[in-house]
This record gives structure tokens, C-alpha cells and sequence, in this order.
């Protein structure tokens, strides 16, 4: 396997980083220097990053440990270009991606369960270390998910994170092949539930505003589409039914409410989508079925690689445009208003 360019290589030596200088600050350009990786650690030259809804977060602040300026990232994909001592199962050139799982302290309960995305120590990329809105970056080792070789960089990317979300959500689900799974919102994160639950073999049925949104719905893979503005969500989905899930991978609280009475029997909603409102739910709605309506994390990096191995074997794949690092702020900003189909990428050109 062929040995990727260490950052030394790059233009005149130097390495760029968008960072965000103030707390909902516009990301910009700056040179910084390159950090070798410790004991454990491994870094990575960066061929993509996706923009994801999250690292608004990370760049407002709200996470705790975010120092300023900070560099968000956590769709992260590239090559191996050195490893730190102690290291070992991955080589100089492996091509790997790193998620919103960016390590995780490895001694307390949930590490010790496998359940390291739940760590109270979890380090995110981004705010435990600079992340990939770079050409660069240093990451723990047990961060590193591998990629298959029939992904490219941009294709893996989006996958580290929306991917392995609803991938995740779904596969842990109640629902087995030939359920009724329905995705609500038609996003980022709902335009790969779709592919995702289509080809786990569920009757898959998509939820989105508007009768413009069928023909899409039905490209992704669905079988059915429900218009959340024609009529009743929850009826719709009890004549075909009843949903044994529903995966809410919008932001509206009033939206992911609307469907729990359409949900079967030990129907469940799972949410990915992020939303402070609360929900509208009474145990009247949830016991006399035996409802669950839950949240579910993303997951840890080998979760992130059983994501792309899927997506390489099913032909899912996220709906991207890509855009050169030095227009990140032009990226951030599309995704932010909602205007991006359906990820944006960065590309670094290495």
C-alpha cells in the first residue's frame, strides 16, 4: 500500500486549518503548524470533511471543553500519515475515517461495555482536539474506523457521521426485514435513512412537507410517502399498519410528536434529529401498545466502520457537493440555511 504525503509536503511546509475565532464566529483560513501524534495517537492527512449540523455546536460553544479558536470536523476522512508509538493493527497509508467519536477514556463503564460514544469522557474532535476542517489532524488510534476501497473520500466522509447515526439507530431497532420503518424529514440525515432502511430490507415509508418531495422519496428507495401537510401522519401510517419504527431525523419537536400514534404494536420512534423543544407525549399513548420513544447516539469507530462496509456492499451513498477548504465559511453557510443537497463536503486536494 502506497505511503500518503506527511504534511511537511504540503505548500511551503505549511498546514491550513479553518478555525472560528469567537463563539458563532465565520470560519477562516489561517496557517498553523503540524502536530506530531503522541503514544496512541495516529494523524491524518485529510483528502474530506463533511459539514455537519453538529459542529454548529461546536463552533457556538454550547459544548462543554470547546475552547477558542476552535476547529471543527468530525466527518473526517483521509490517509494514515504517521503513527505514534504503541500503535498498532493500522499502517502508514491505511485510508481510515474518524467520527463524532473521536475516543473515549477506555476505563469507565460505558468504554468497558463497548460503549464508548456514551464515555463521559468522550472526546469529540473539534472540542478535545482541533478537528477536520484541515489539512491535518491528530487523533487517538481507537478513533480510526478503515475504509473500503470501493469509497472514495468524499463518498465516506458524510458516512462517519450522519451515516453511522441512522445506520446505528436502525440496525439496533425493533424493526426487522419487511417492518414498516418510516423516516421522517428528508435531509441529511433522512436522505441516507432511507437508503439505509430500504436496503436492510424494511417497507420503508418517507415523511416530508410537501407533495415535491414524493418523486425524491421514491429515488431514495421508498416504497411509500406520507405529505405531513395533505393530512394525518399518524393515521397514514396506521392504514398501512402500523410503523414498528419511526426515525425522526428532523429538528421539530411537533413534527416527531405527530407520528407516536402511528406507531404498531412495541412500535418505537427513534430520534437522532436534535431539537430543544419538547415533546407532546401522554402514557395513555405509549402503554396500551407498549410504545418506546427513545434517542439514539451515534456510535463508536467500529460502528462507523460496519457503516461504510455496509454502504459499500448496498450502494448506499450520501448526496454531496463538495467544496475546496479555503470556501468553508461559503459551506457552513448553505448548510446552515438549509440550503445544501444534502452534504456538503470540504476537499483539501491532497
Amino acid at each position: 500500500m502506497s505511503a500518503s504525503p506527511t504534511p511537511a509536503m504540503f505548500s511551503g511546509g505549511a498546514l491550513r486549518a479553518a478555525q472560528v475565532a469567537e463563539p458563532d464566529g465565520v470560519p477562516r483560513l489561517v496557517e498553523v503548524a503540524a502536530r506530531e501524534p503522541g503514544p496512541g495517537f495516529a494523524r491524518i492527512t485529510i483528502e474530506a470533511c463533511g459539514v455537519c449540523h453538529s459542529d454548529l455546536l461546536i463552533s457556538s460553544g454550547a459544548l462543554a471543553g470547546t475552547t477558542f479558536p476552535v476547529t471543527p470536523g468530525h466527518e473526517i476522512a483521509g490517509r494514515i500519515d504517521t503513527l505514534g508509538e504503541g500503535v498498532t493493527g493500522w499502517r502508514v497509508g491505511d485510508r481510515v475515517a474518524v467520527g463524532w467519536y473521536g475516543g473515549s477514556c477506555g476505563h469507565c463503564d460505558a468504554c468497558r461495555t463497548g460503549d464508548g460514544v456514551l464515555c463521559p469522557e468522550l472526546m469529540i474532535p473539534g472540542v478535545a482536539y482541533p478537528g477536520g476542517y484541515a489539512d491535518s489532524v491528530v487523533v487517538p488510534a481507537v478513533a480510526l474506523a478503515a475504509i473500503p476501497d470501493e469509497l472514495t473520500a468524499v463518498e465516506a466522509a458524510p458516512l462517519a457521521c450522519a451515516g453511522i447515526t441512522v445506520f446505528n439507530a436502525l440496525r439496533h431497532s425493533a424493526a426487522g426485514p419487511g417492518d414498516v420503518v418510516a423516516v421522517l424529514g428528508l435531509g441529511g440525515l433522512g436522505h441516507l435513512g432511507v437508503q439505509f432502511a430500504q436496503k436492510m430490507g424494511f417497507h420503508t415509508v418517507a415523511i416530508a412537507r410537501g407533495q415535491e418531495k414524493r418523486d425524491l422519496a421514491h429515488k431514495l428507495g421508498a416504497a411509500e410517502y406520507i405529505d405531513s401537510t395533505a393530512g394525518d401522519v399518524a393515521q397514514a401510517l396506521q392504514s398501512l399498519g402500523g410503523a414498528k419504527v419511526v426515525l425522526a431525523t428532523v429538528t421539530n419537536a411537533d413534527a416527531m410528536s405527530a407520528t407516536i400514534d402511528g406507531l404498531g404494536r412495541r412500535g418505537e420512534l427513534a430520534i437522532v434529529g436534535v431539537s430543544p423543544e419538547p415533546l407532546t407525549v401522554n402514557a395513555l399513548q405509549l402503554l396500551p401498545a407498549a410504545k418506546k420513544v427513545y434517542a439514539h447516539a451515534s456510535g463508536t469507530a467500529v460502528d462507523i466502520q460496519d457503516t461504510l462496509r455496509f454502504a459499500a456492499q448496498s450502494g448506499v451513498r450520501a448526496w454531496v457537493e463538495e467544496v475546496p477548504l479555503e470556501d468553508t465559511a461559503a459551506a457552513v453557510e448553505k448548510m446552515t440555511t438549509g440550503h445544501a443537497r444534502f452534504r456538503m463536503v470540504l476537499t483539501t486536494g491532497h
